[in-house]
């Protein structure tokens, strides 16, 4: 099918909620794209941070095609070993406690905060300048950006925005508070790390209070920053946290993982789902897991990041580089618009990327790129300088 005939078929019959590059992708292996005239790219946004384990990893796709041939559905009314083993792995791998498997990260930001409000009736939820949560009711109530917010208002009361300040937070949280929630590093506004002053405070404010601590893990989790999740660099524990996106290998599925102080306020009937924990996307996600806590992939991780931020700032046009391992942005100078300069990157130079603003530029490549494929992406990159 054409391209054109591909556009035909949105027009007329997708909700126009995307605004698609000109590219239509057929098959992936490792780091690597093909669309469907057989021109090669080089992916540096691995489904926005989803195939960390690179795409149609061979553990994945016989994981899959064995559970596929043998059960892939029957609801939480019943026991599946995927599910349970899968839970247990997530809770043993960070805060100890007892998991909610979901399907996505917005899903899995919901239930973190209906947990919240669980444990402290009618608390308000503090929430920070920048952050992205999701785009349902209530992680869009979450989410501190007008212009996603204001068409769907009224939003979900009970929810405070404040500064990325130590002060601020720690102002703000007090008894009545349920939670603050955070990402360690704000991914969708630009890869913006929060302080460790600033993550301490947090916890000591909830600390303080008998607040929850909660970090939204879902684009920094699963070996993106250097360590199988973020927290694990800050010298921060929080007392739950969301995962998604990288967790099931390229399948869709998120999860509430809790510490042991969280982990029996929810009860039969305060939560659930249909699809939630399928044996088939718990058997990739439990694949996905292994593969992403090795740690010599988190290793060369560390060194990739490193190796790709160097590069990044050596380019002409670059004024600033941030974030932490394979978690990386730059800020383009000069008048050069970021949109069009992944535009180009695409169309020119087959390097799949993203701009999350008028002069940032997004690079979340699958953990397992090489130096080789590092170097090459920095390469194309700079073929694209004024």
């Amino acid at each position: 099918m054409s391209l054109a005939t591909l556009k035909e078929l949105e027009a007329e019959h997708a909700v126009p909620t995307y605004v698609r590059n000109p590219v239509e992708f057929v098959r992936g292996q490792g780091c690597r794209l093909w669309d469907a005239d057989g021109h090669e790219y080089l992916d540096f946004l691995a489904g926005i941070s989803v195939l960390n384990v690179g795409h149609c990893h061979p553990r994945i796709v016989e994981t899959v095609r064995e559970q596929v041939g043998r059960l892939t559905h029957v609801t939480n009314l019943y026991y599946t070993e995927p599910a349970l083993r899968l839970s247990a792995r997530l809770a043993e791998s960070s805060l100890g406690g007892k998991v909610f498997l979901c399907n996505a990260g917005a899903e899995a930001n919901e239930a973190a905060i209906k947990l919240a409000r669980r444990a402290r009736s009618q608390g308000k939820v503090v929430v920070l300048q920048g952050a992205f949560h999701g785009r349902t009711y209530g992680a869009l109530s979450a989410t501190p950006q007008e212009s996603k917010q204001a068409p769907f208002a009224p939003l979900v009361p009970g929810f405070e925005v404040v500064a990325k300040d130590p002060g601020a937070l720690d102002g703000a949280v007090d008894e009545n508070t349920a939670a603050v929630l955070l990402e360690p590093i704000q991914g969708e506004t630009g890869i913006h790390p929060l302080s460790e002053e600033l993550l301490q405070a947090a916890r000591e404010a909830c600390d303080r209070t008998g607040a929850a601590l909660i970090f939204d893990e879902i684009q920094t989790g699963m070996g993106r920053t250097g360590t199988l999740w973020a927290y694990e660099q800050t010298g921060v524990v929080p007392d739950a946290m969301t995962s998604a996106k990288a967790l099931g290998g390229g399948l869709p599925i998120g999860a509430l993982i809790t510490g042991p102080r969280l982990g029996d306020v929810l009860g039969p009937g305060d939560h659930g789902s249909t699809f939630a924990g399928g044996p088939l996307v718990a058997s990739a996600a439990l694949a996905a897991l292994e593969i992403c806590s090795d740690p010599e992939l988190l290793r060369r991780v560390r060194v990739a990041g490193e190796r790709l931020a160097g590069g990044l700032g050596g380019l002409p046009y670059v004024s600033e580089v941030r974030g932490r391992g394979l978690m990386l942005a730059i800020d383009v100078a000069g008048g050069i618009d970021a949109a069009e300069l992944a535009r180009r990157a695409l169309l020119e130079q087959r390097l799949v990327l993203n701009a999350t603003g008028p002069v940032t530029i997004r690079l979340e490549p699958p953990l397992v790129v090489s130096d080789e494929e590092v170097d090459e992406a920095v390469a194309r990159l700079g073929a694209l300088a004024p």
